[in-house]
């Protein structure tokens, strides 16, 4: 048992530092992940390396293909539009159920994940073309926090993955957040407002419209190259 535990905890780490380094942008969408550099980059062995992207291919942020091993999963824009789609779709209706259903407490660990949100820098001087990882967790943490009210697991756990799958795409746009028209602490602060008032619809139309502009911007800014999940089989 200590020894699946000690495996299990080495997979954790290579997995979370892994995730961090795509998610931070210092690994591009489409690089190959060969085993050698990992290994050497995470002082890890293959088999821990390999389960550790087994996770990462799961949640959408590394694809794999029969004789190319394992790569960061480029950005495709029309990938990227599939993504929106259902994201607007089943977002929207489990904040829906959220703000429906949500007790006090619920409310309290949204206004908490805002809290932090609107005091976590966006962007630091060193790399000011992506968002800071803590700006990035706090972000996450915000959306995951409006939407755990929703009380079927399903809907909720479908809705965690696809906002897993975005962040890639928001970690690569140099403009995400920087518009001069926008203001995306304020977009964010209306959804707050409208969950904590219990207004079901302003609520899910804020988000949808949320999801909707980043994902616009970001096919603006990002790069389309062929996403090997979607091709068709030879």
């Amino acid at each position: 048992m200590a020894q699946t535990q000690s495996g299990s905890t080495r997979v954790d780490a290579v997995y979370d530092r892994l995730r961090a380094d795509i998610l931070g942008g210092r690994m591009e969408p489409g690089q190959r992940l060969k085993f050698s550099e990992l290994c050497e980059r995470y002082q890890t062995s293959v088999g821990v390396a390999r389960e550790a992207l087994v996770r990462l291919t799961g949640e959408g942020l590394v694809t794999t293909q029969a004789h190319q091993g394992f790569a960061v999963t480029p950005l495709s824009h029309s990938d990227l539009a599939e993504l929106t789609q259902a994201r607007v779709e089943i977002e929207s209706l489990v904040l829906r159920l959220s703000v429906q259903d949500g007790d006090m407490q619920w409310e309290a660990r949204a206004v908490a994940a805002h809290h932090v949100l609107e005091r976590t820098a966006f962007v630091d001087t060193d790399d000011p073309t992506h968002p800071t990882d803590e700006w990035s967790a706090a972000h996450a943490a915000f959306h995951l926090a409006l939407l755990d009210g929703c009380r079927n697991n399903r809907l909720l756990a479908t809705a965690r993955a696809l906002r897993e799958e975005a962040e890639l795409y928001r970690q690569w746009s140099v403009s995400f957040g920087q518009e001069p028209d926008r203001d995306l602490a304020g977009e964010h602060r209306a959804m707050l407002d409208a969950a904590v008032a219990r207004d079901v619809d302003l609520a899910a139309r804020l988000l949808r419209d949320h999801i909707a502009h980043t994902a616009q911007l970001l096919i603006i800014c990002a790069a389309d190259v062929p996403n090997p999940r979607l091709a068709s089989p030879a």
